[in-house]
């Protein structure tokens, strides 16, 4: 098998990359009161030894009070935090790597296991997480005027720590994702409204003011999916038409690059073609896109958590798809989580050092 396709140089405004893998934005919750460790920048500094070619960071939240259901996710605002961001960037630049972190606010979250709530109910476009069940306040104008200047705030201390690109998490039932949603966005206003293209106002206005705080030769990603945790099947945009009314005003307020999260990378997005969910965000919109979903692993993410081990598998179909054009970029979550070098290993086709993945993984930051 070539790997030659996976290994070219890729370059987008502020993105000069050596080959095409991406370390997926994973949730990792080891930042005590939302404060990235060292041990957490020596957890991404081994990725970029390893010679990942571009890192996304874990979802780090935005300056909104209820922005997190976990204390120890990472915040990125606050002097404590954004030193400990920019101890992570000069040791991934140390090492060579490119890294842009995801900015995050959650939304109407389920209470977290481990009893602790932020200071304030969650926020959302209506006070739904799912259809049916309501956990927080529905956002006044107010709320939503002052959240998007907390992404763009993130945004700008990013590029002013020094990272390469930003990614805005839009996917997996967050924020951005409800107001998408109209199971979770009732709205009547002018962030609400009957069609997906209507739904698309808050997303727009966020990449508006992202791109206006980091100027317009900053790389910005966004990641969306279609699936709902709470509905694996679920398709926002159910054919061609309605996912350029949904992509193309992303594209049109600032976006580069479109990460589209599906549970199976290899799985057609529609009827009467093969194209997966990049690929037809590609042929859409034109822009470069990121495809995630199972890459290199036998199983996918959700049975990890419920303690389903995945073995090594074939990137043949990936690389045959990436050469193909339908996508620039591949996204790897878990083979990277469990082993730092898992890029430089299939570089020289080491692949009979490969590992699987085991639920344990999920419960520590692997070094080596």
């Amino acid at each position: 098998m070539s790997n030659k396709s996976l290994f070219a140089h890729f370059q987008l405004k502020s993105l000069d990359l050596k080959n095409r893998i991406v370390m997926a934005p994973m949730t990792r919750s080891f930042s005590p009161n939302g404060i990235p460790t060292d041990l957490v920048a020596s957890y991404y500094e081994k990725r970029a030894e390893g010679e990942v070619g571009l890192i996304l960071s874990e979802g780090t939240v935005i300056n909104r009070p209820s922005s997190s259901n976990d204390a120890n996710i990472p915040h990125f605002y606050g002097e404590k935090a954004l030193a400990g961001w920019k101890n992570v960037i000069d040791k991934v630049h140390s090492k060579g790597g490119k890294m842009g972190p995801q900015i995050w606010h959650m939304g109407i979250m389920d209470n977290h296991h481990s009893g602790w709530v932020p200071p304030v109910p969650f926020e959302g476009p209506s006070g739904l997480n799912r259809p049916g069940f309501n956990n927080g306040n529905t956002m006044t104008e107010k709320d939503i005027e002052d959240t998007i200047i907390a992404y763009g705030k993130a945004a700008l201390d990013a590029k002013n720590a020094g990272f390469d690109c930003v990614e805005i998490h839009g996917a997996h039932g967050y924020l951005i994702d409800q107001f998408f949603w109209e199971g979770t966005n009732l709205r009547t206003d002018t962030y609400g409204g009957k069609t997906l293209a209507e739904r698309t106002r808050f997303a727009t206005d966020v990449i508006k003011e992202v791109r206006k705080q980091v100027g317009e030769d900053f790389a910005i990603i966004i990641r969306l999916s279609q699936f709902k945790p709470s509905e694996y099947t679920f398709q926002l945009a159910k054919n061609p038409q309605e996912m350029e009314a949904w992509l193309q005003p992303l594209v049109d307020a600032g976006v580069d690059i479109l990460h589209c999260s599906q549970r199976r990378f290899w799985e057609p997005e529609f009827e009467g073609s093969d194209l997966n969910f990049a690929g037809w965000a590609k042929k859409i919109t034109g822009k470069a896109t990121i495809t995630v979903g199972s890459v290199g692993l036998s199983g996918d993410f959700f049975g990890a958590f419920a303690g389903e081990s995945s073995q090594p598998s074939s990137l043949e179909e990936l690389t045959r798809r990436l050469e193909r054009g339908d996508f620039d970029l591949v996204a790897v979550g878990r083979p990277i989580l469990a082993d730092p070098n898992w890029v430089a290993k299939i570089k020289d086709n080491r692949t009979s050092e490969l590992k699987g993945f085991s639920k344990e993984a999920l419960g520590e930051l692997i070094l080596e």
